[in-house]
């Protein structure tokens, strides 16, 4: 009776569990609708449309913060909060290279979480050795492709090394995202990533895609979503098994 009392004790844990969580996102979607509302890629650069726009992954940082506190700010909740440097500093065209480096650090904080011992691994399977090998291929070959576009810009000199360190970031956060084996991590590191190289190939000049902000914003909100959402779960699962070692204990 006690098994059966404990386990419906865990059910319902989970479902209020599932309850909070759903409410603490609801700023993300009312803030991402305003967003999407507005349309402020349209909008003259401002003090407003950068708040709009940074206001989603701000609403995330606080959810990730809620649920691990201190510790997550040399984590995923300090990455969300150097995303908001960087959504707020893309809204000026001039300030690229100052939203770049705050993304850079927000990768490197991502990377830490993700190598703390909530994510460690015990297994290994070929099929994510063939994950890691696609990821660096993809990420080595669109750098050497664009290389020749970045050195036709005015800022070239800067551009080439600085694309290149970013490029090398996010590959190395992204492969330590598929290293957790969670599925959150592991899909929010790769639309990131993608969104990241959309932006790169369009802003560029390699290839012309239509309605690409809309898909850039879509993948880069949706990415720092599932980010956000995976390192609250093992918070959860952590908190689970402590729970549960002390009920055998």
């Amino acid at each position: 009776m006690d098994i059966l009392e404990t386990s419906a004790y865990d059910r319902r844990q989970r479902r209020n569990t599932s309850c909070v969580l759903f409410l603490y996102l609801l700023p993300f979607f009312a803030s991402c609708t305003l967003y999407f509302f507005l349309w402020i890629p349209d909008s003259a650069p401002s003090v407003l449309s950068a708040g709009i726009k940074a206001a989603p992954v701000f609403s995330l940082a606080l959810l990730v913060f809620s649920y691990n506190g201190g510790r997550s700010l040399m984590g995923v909740a300090g990455g969300l909060l150097f995303s908001v440097g960087g959504d707020c500093c893309l809204v000026w065209p001039q300030l690229f290279i100052h939203g770049m480096g705050c993304f850079a650090l927000a990768h490197i904080l991502y990377s830490v979480s993700f190598l703390s011992s909530r994510y460690s691994t015990t297994s290994s399977s070929s099929l994510f050795f063939i994950l890691y090998l696609l990821l660096w291929l993809i990420g080595g070959g669109i750098y050497a492709y664009l290389v020749p576009f970045l050195r036709l810009d005015p800022d070239g000199d800067v551009l080439v090394p600085a694309i290149g360190g970013y490029i090398l970031l996010i590959v190395i956060m992204a492969t330590l995202a598929v290293r957790t084996r969670r599925p959150f991590l592991l899909l929010g590191s790769l639309v990131f990533m993608a969104s990241d190289l959309i932006i790169a190939l369009t802003k560029f000049n390699v290839v012309d895609l239509e309605n690409e902000k809309h898909i850039i914003m879509i993948t880069y909100y949706l990415a720092q979503l599932m980010i956000a959402l995976g390192d609250v779960k093992a918070t959860l699962e952590e908190d689970a098994d402590d729970l549960l070692k002390w009920k055998r204990s």
